[in-house]
C-alpha cells in the first residue's frame, strides 16, 4: 500500500501557500465557491458535491441505492467497495471538468457524504438519507463509506465529510431555529458515537454542522461540538463545512448574534472553516470591526488548502489518468444491481415466494409506484443512463413466457394530486378490474422524495418533508384494502425510505417486500427476486412500529420509547428482522477468551444452510448488561457479518466484540464499564420475543461474568 501524504505534511504546505496570501485574498478562500488566484497559480474551486448513493447532481452517474438500503445490507465490506466506484466516478468526471476549465458546482472532490445522522423518529424525511437508528451499525457503515471514498492511496481519491454534526434529525421545517436539547447521557450513548468512529477510525477529512441549536450553541458555532469535543478530544484534523446557509441563521432565525459579521465571527471562531452560505462574505468586515483576528482566517485557510493538497490538486496524482469511461460502466452498474437485491428486505412470505411463472397465467402489477422512476431515487442522486422501474423489470424478466401482464396505476401517490382530469374512482375501478383478470396481484406503493425528503428539496404538501404520521396516504391504503378484498393474492412491495404502517398489509397480504428506493436497476432486482433467482436477505436498519404505537413528541429528543434499544412495546417488524427463501441453524456459541475489564470479546459460531435455497444470512451479535442502572433497557447491537451460504453448507465464523460494547454512559456523559454481568445474544434477528414469532428461532446466548 501506497504511504500516505501525512496530513502534517500537507499542512506545512498549505500554511507556505497561504503565508503568500493577502488577507482579502484568504477570506476569499474560506467560501464554498471560492475564487481563483491567479497570480499564485491557485484556480477557483467549488467545494460543493454530493456522494449519497452515487456521484449526484453532475449528470450521468451510476445510481445506488439510497443509503437505507444500502443500510439494510448489513455489509460494509460491500459498501466500502461501493464508495470506492463512487469516488473513481468523480474523480473521471473531476478530470474531465478541469480540462475543460469547468470549476462550478458539483464538479470537485470534496463529497458532502455520508449522512450518520441517527434516524431517531420515522417521520423524519430525511431518514432515508442515514444508515438507519443504531450508532454502531451506523457506524460500521459509516467508517466503511468514508474509507472507500478516501481511498488509500498517497492522496486522497475523494474527501467525505460526516454529517449533520450533532444531534439533527428534524423536523425539516424547524430545522433553522430548532434547538435540540438532549440529555448528556443520550448524548454520549447514541448521537455522538458514529461520529467518534468516522472521525478517530476513519479519519474522515470533513465535518458538516448541523443546521439546529443542540443544548443552546447553534452547530456551526458551538464550542462544545467543534472546540472541545472534535478538535480538542477527539483530535479532528480535517475541515468543519457549514450546513448550506446555516450561518444566517445565528442572526435571522436563532437569534444568537444580531448582525452577519457577528454570526460570521462565532461561527469562525468556534471552528467552521468553510461556509455553504453567504456570510463569511462578511469575514473582512468582522475582522475590521475587531471581531476576529487574521489568525482566525489563517487558520481556516491553512485547513481548506491542507485538504486540497492531500487531494493532489496542486500535484501529478495517481488518479489523475482515471478515464472518463468509467463512468455509469457495465462493471459499476453490475454493483449497483447487486446492491439492490442485496438491500430487499422480505418481511412477510406464507409461502408464495418464490413465484413459479409455470403455474402462473395472468399476473397484475398496481400501484403509484410500479412505473415510477422517482421512486427508484430517493434524493441526491445523479442521471442514470437507464432506469428499470417495478413494472418494467417485471416485464423484462417474463419476456417470451405465456405470461399476460396487467398494468394499472391505481391511485395517485398522494390524495393532493388527484385532479379532476384523474379521478381516483376511475384509476381505483381500472386497478380493481385488472386484480379481476390476473391470477395474482405485485401491488407497488410507499413514498418518494416527494413526501418523504429535504425541506426544500420536497414538494411535501403537509410537513415540509417530514412525514405527519406513519400511515400510507390515504389514496393507496384504500386502493390496499380494496385490492385485498378481491381475493386474489397479493403481495406487496413497498418503496420507501422509512418505516410505514403495515399493520393491514401484514394481515391481508399474502407476502411483503421492503424494497426502499432501489436505484436505477431496481425494478429488475425486485423481479428477480420475486421470482426466485436469489433468495432476499436484507435487515431493517429501522424498527417498524405497529399502528398503535404512540410515537413520542417528534420535537424531544429524548431516547425514552424510541428505536429498539429503548422501545417499551413491541413493534410490528423489528430492527435486524428480514426473511430469507432458506433456513439456517446456528450452534455452538463460545467465548474464545478470558474476557476481563480491559479485552475484547472473541467469539465463534457455526451457521449452517438447513433450508432448500442458497442464500446470504446475516448472523447478529446483541449485548445486555444485567446490571448497571444506566444499561439501555433493552440490549445493543455490537457485531455482525454477512455470510453466503450454498444449500447444505456451514461455516464457523469468528468475531471480536470490542471492548467497549460493555461500556455504559452515566447521567454526566462519562463512559466505562460498571458491571461485572452480561449476556451476549447471537442470531438472524434482535433477541426479542417478536423476532423469535416471526423468524421461528431462538438466539444462542452466553452468559459472561468479569
Amino acid at each position: 500500500m501506497t504511504k500516505r501524504i501525512s496530513t502534517q505534511g500537507a499542512e506545512k504546505r498549505a500554511r507556505e501557500l497561504v503565508e503568500q496570501m493577502t488577507i482579502e485574498e484568504r477570506a476569499s478562500q474560506l467560501r464554498y465557491d471560492a475564487p481563483a488566484i491567479e497570480r499564485l497559480n491557485i484556480p477557483a474551486y467549488n467545494w460543493w458535491n454530493e456522494a449519497l448513493h452515487g456521484v449526484a447532481r453532475a449528470g450521468t452517474a451510476t445510481m445506488f441505492p439510497q443509503a437505507i438500503g444500502m443500510a439494510a445490507m448489513f455489509d460494509p465490506d460491500f459498501l466500502k467497495e461501493i464508495a470506492d466506484i463512487i469516488a473513481t466516478e468523480g474523480r473521471a468526471k473531476y478530470n474531465e471538468f478541469i480540462k475543460h476549465n469547468d470549476h462550478d458546482i458539483f464538479k470537485g472532490l470534496t463529497f458532502w457524504s455520508p449522512n450518520i445522522n441517527i434516524f431517531r423518529d420515522p417521520r423524519w424525511g430525511r431518514g432515508h438519507e442515514t444508515y438507519g437508528e443504531d450508532p454502531y451499525l451506523t457506524g460500521r457503515l459509516g467508517v466503511a463509506f468514508i474509507q472507500g471514498l478516501q481511498g488509500d492511496g498517497k492522496y486522497m481519491k475523494a474527501a467525505a465529510c460526516a454529517k449533520h454534526y450533532a444531534v439533527h434529525s428534524g423536523p425539516e421545517k424547524l430545522r433553522h431555529e430548532f434547538d435540540a436539547e438532549v440529555s448528556k447521557k443520550d448524548l454520549w450513548e447514541t448521537y455522538l458515537p458514529a461520529f467518534e468512529d468516522c472521525v478517530i477510525e476513519a479519519k474522515v477529512e470533513s465535518v458538516m454542522g448541523a443546521y439546529n441549536r443542540t443544548n443552546g450553541e447553534p452547530c456551526c458555532g458551538s464550542y462544545t461540538l467543534l472546540k472541545n469535543i472534535l478538535r480538542d478530544k477527539w483530535k479532528f484534523e480535517g475541515h468543519v463545512v457549514s450546513d448550506c446557509w446555516a450561518i444566517r441563521d445565528f442572526h435571522t432565525k436563532h437569534l444568537v448574534t444580531s448582525t452577519a459579521p457577528e454570526s460570521a465571527a462565532l461561527a469562525l471562531k468556534a471552528g467552521c472553516d468553510l461556509n455553504c452560505g453567504n456570510i463569511y462574505l462578511h469575514i473582512l468586515q468582522a475582522f475590521n470591526e475587531g471581531l476576529i483576528t487574521e489568525e482566525d482566517i489563517t487558520r481556516a485557510a491553512v485547513r481548506l488548502f491542507t485538504t486540497r493538497i492531500k487531494l493532489g490538486m496542486f500535484d501529478e496524482c495517481e488518479y489523475d489518468n482515471i478515464p472518463y469511461s468509467v463512468v455509469d460502466s457495465k462493471e459499476h452498474n453490475e454493483a449497483a444491481l447487486e446492491a439492490a437485491r442485496k438491500s430487499l428486505v422480505l418481511l412477510k412470505n406464507d409461502g408464495i415466494l418464490p413465484l413459479n411463472k409455470d403455474r402462473i397465467k395472468s399476473i397484475g402489477v398496481i400501484g403509484p409506484n410500479a412505473n415510477s422512476r422517482l421512486a427508484l431515487k430517493g434524493n441526491y442522486y445523479g442521471t442514470p443512463s437507464r432506469y428499470i422501474t417495478l413494472l418494467e423489470g417485471i416485464q423484462d424478466y417474463l419476456e417470451g413466457e405465456d405470461i399476460r401482464i396487467y398494468y394499472a396505476e391505481g391511485c395517485q401517490l398522494a390524495e393532493e394530486r388527484t385532479s379532476p382530469l384523474t379521478m381516483k374512482s376511475d384509476r381505483l375501478s381500472e386497478a380493481l378490474i385488472v386484480a379481476k383478470h390476473s391470477d395474482l396481484v405485485i401491488l407497488c406503493l410507499g413514498l418518494d422524495e416527494t413526501l418523504e425528503g429535504e425541506e426544500m428539496d420536497t414538494g411535501n404538501y403537509t410537513d415540509s418533508g417530514d412525514k405527519v404520521d406513519l400511515n400510507l396516504p390515504a389514496v393507496q391504503q384504500e386502493l390496499l384494502e380494496k385490492v385485498a378484498a378481491t381475493g386474489k393474492p397479493v403481495i406487496l412491495v413497498l418503496t420507501t425510505g422509512s418505516a410505514v404502517n403495515l399493520d393491514f398489509a401484514d394481515k391481508n397480504c399474502r407476502a411483503v417486500v421492503q424494497a426502499w428506493y432501489p436505484g436505477a436497476r431496481g425494478g429488475q432486482a425486485v423481479a428477480e427476486c420475486l421470482f426466485g433467482e436469489f433468495s432476499p436477505s436484507g435487515k431493517l436498519p429501522v424498527t417498524f412500529y405497529s399502528g398503535s404505537y404512540e410515537l413520542p413528541e417528534f420535537t424531544d429528543y429524548s431516547m425514552k420509547n424510541r428505536t429498539y434499544r429503548y422501545i417499551e412495546t413491541e413493534p410490528l417488524y423489528p430492527f435486524g428482522f428480514g426473511l430469507t427463501y432458506s433456513r439456517v441453524a446456528l450452534r455452538n456459541l463460545k467465548v474464545l477468551n478470558k474476557v476481563t475489564r480491559e479485552s475484547d470479546i472473541l467469539l465463534s459460531i457455526e451457521i449452517e444452510n438447513i433450508g432448500d435455497y442458497d442464500t446470504d444470512e446475516v448472523v447478529q451479535i446483541y449485548i445486555k448488561d444485567n446490571k448497571s442502572k444506566f444499561a439501555v433497557p433493552n440490549h445493543s447491537l455490537c457485531g455482525f457479518r454477512r455470510v453466503s451460504l450454498k444449500r447444505g453448507d456451514s461455516k464457523t465464523i469468528e468475531f471480536k466484540v470490542l471492548n467497549k460494547a460493555m461500556d455504559i454512559v452515566d447521567d454526566v456523559g462519562n463512559r466505562y464499564i460498571d458491571s461485572d454481568s452480561f449476556t451476549i445474544f447471537a442470531g438472524i434477528s434482535q433477541p426479542d420475543r417478536r423476532s423469535v414469532e416471526l423468524t421461528g428461532m431462538k438466539p444462542l446466548s452466553v452468559d459472561i461474568s468479569l
